[in-house]
């Protein structure tokens, strides 16, 4: 209360986020556009006796302020709030990292039996152009696009989930074979040359998905 005017000249037109707390416990997290206001009315809404003090994060504009508020929500998990924040453009990876367990699982398995990975290089049947168990079937258990450029030109591939790499009608076991293809002969590292999803439009380097394991 004595220092009301200080802290209003801060908050007043303000947005961001806001934390409430009770003594040191925390209690709710909020985000405003205009933080002073909002303040004001959770001292005479049904937190009004719930919170002694508070953290206020000024932002310079709106553009991530509903992700903070979503991600401090889920990593504190307030008492005051009632529900969660929703993430636009993200992707829940528990799944895909329990069904990763459970391959990762077998493939223990296999290795402790001494047996061979469930895969045929045979040519005439999936039309592979080549031999050997897929590069890519380690890193993965389920398919994938795949995108490059070069010379101003774009191409498109798909992995399939046993590490198969599909491009133009033909099958490859690696990606500097699949690369190969699409450069019209000259060897190139695939690695390099293609880019996966690693979350939703963020496509980086296919080397990167070795770092993983």
């Amino acid at each position: 209360e004595s220092h009301i005017h200080i802290i209003s000249h801060y908050a007043r037109h303000r947005q961001g986020v806001y934390v409430l707390y009770h003594n040191k416990n925390l209690y709710y997290v909020g985000l405003a556009q205009n933080l002073q206001r909002r303040l004001q009315q959770h001292l005479r809404d049904r937190h009004h006796d719930r919170w002694n003090k508070f953290s206020v994060y000024l932002t310079i504009d709106n553009d991530f302020v509903k992700e903070m508020e979503s991600l401090l929500l889920r990593i504190t998990r307030p008492k005051g709030n009632k529900v969660r924040g929703n993430l636009v453009n993200c992707v829940d990876l528990r799944r895909a990292f329990r069904r990763d367990c459970k391959a990762y699982a077998l493939e223990g398995v296999q290795r402790l039996w001494l047996e061979e990975p469930r895969y045929s290089a045979a040519r005439g049947r999936d039309g592979t152009t080549g031999c050997g168990q897929p590069k890519l079937a380690r890193y993965i258990s389920k398919g994938m696009p795949l995108e490059a450029s070069r010379n101003g030109q774009h191409y498109r591939a798909r992995v399939r989930k046993n590490g198969l790499i599909r491009f133009k009608g033909a099958t490859f076991p690696s990606p500097s074979g699949a690369a190969k293809a699409a450069c019209g002969g000259k060897s190139v590292n695939g690695w390099h040359f293609w880019r996966f999803a690693r979350a939703p439009g963020d496509w980086v380097p296919l080397k990167e998905i070795r770092k993983n394991r």
